[in-house]
């Protein structure tokens, strides 16, 4: 069966592994970015590209407006990729920064599902896929903010699940763990521009970037990753909560059965905390 995919974050990794796995066996799909530039390989492939920034209300309705001229009827997956990490420490990291974590990997995935709602609703099986993260089951320092809005979205995703059962929309989250993109490049070039050279955390700012590096560390190939979701949402009725990745199941388990206090040990070990005095200056391994 043929399907209409709408995927958003599609300029690179996961989005664009999976944009060209669901054209690459026929299925219609809809490659969205905020650069629609980003979006030729996929154009090249086969796929429908269009522009969308997730945290813009006029571009969802542009976007939305494009689709209805294009004659798309309907959405069958609906698939929620974009994202962004505010890595480093809480009570340094900047306002925009913080306030941009939420508004992108949070609130854009309800408020885009609302302006599409009718697309899926003229669907005949829709599904919502919520492409959430393992760090928001796990927390690790310098990383609280993005694994809040991970965690929240989780919480997003179960509140939908409920309420769209009796509308036959079926939501699933999908809880990667390491993936190769370009994700922890991005991630530490964005701390760099903010954090201060006289930072409370400046003896340890190797580990602050290692932990934003970390989602690259022996990471799963993105296409790797994309076969193993489409075989999964070719089910008729796909499991609701997907862990897929290197880390995406071992990572839960030690969160859950861990004492926490072994398990903040180990974590402020791994990014230099232990070792870490305001003032001393020492460096861990990244």
């Amino acid at each position: 069966m043929v399907r209409t995919v709408l995927i958003t974050g599609c300029s690179s990794g996961i989005g664009q592994a999976l944009a060209a796995a669901f054209a690459g066996r026929g299925d219609t799909v809809i490659a969205t970015a905020r650069q629609p530039q980003s979006l030729k390989a996929l154009r090249d492939a086969g796929c429908e590209t269009l522009a969308l920034d997730v945290n813009d209300a006029a571009s969802q309705q542009a976007l939305l407006a494009a689709l209805q001229a294009a004659g798309y009827a309907h959405i069958d997956l609906l698939i929620h990729n974009a994202g962004i990490s505010a890595m480093g420490p809480m009570l340094e990291i900047p306002a925009d920064k913080l306030r941009a974590q939420f508004e992108t990997n949070v609130f854009a995935p309800v408020l885009l599902s609302q302006t599409l709602l009718p697309c899926l609703r003229a669907s005949a099986r829709p599904v919502i896929v919520h492409v959430g993260s393992v760090s928001g089951i796990l927390t690790t320092p310098f990383a609280g903010a993005y694994c809040a809005s991970k965690a929240a979205l989780h919480c997003v995703a179960e509140a939908m699940r409920m309420e769209l059962a009796p509308l036959g929309i079926q939501v699933v989250t999908v809880q990667p763990g390491a993936i190769q993109s370009n994700f922890g490049a991005a991630a530490a070039a964005s701390v760099e521009q903010w954090l201060r050279p006289d930072s409370l955390y400046a003896s340890i700012r190797d580990g602050i970037m290692a932990r934003a590096g970390a989602s690259q560390v022996k990471a799963t190939p993105a296409a790797a990753f994309a076969a193993q979701l489409l075989a999964e949402l070719d089910s008729e009725s796909p499991r609701q909560v997907l862990r897929i990745g290197r880390g995406s199941r071992s990572l839960p388990v030690m969160a859950r059965w861990l004492p926490a206090r072994m398990l903040r040990r180990m974590l402020s070990a791994r990014f230099g905390l232990t070792r870490w005095k305001p003032g001393e200056s020492h460096a861990v391994q990244a």
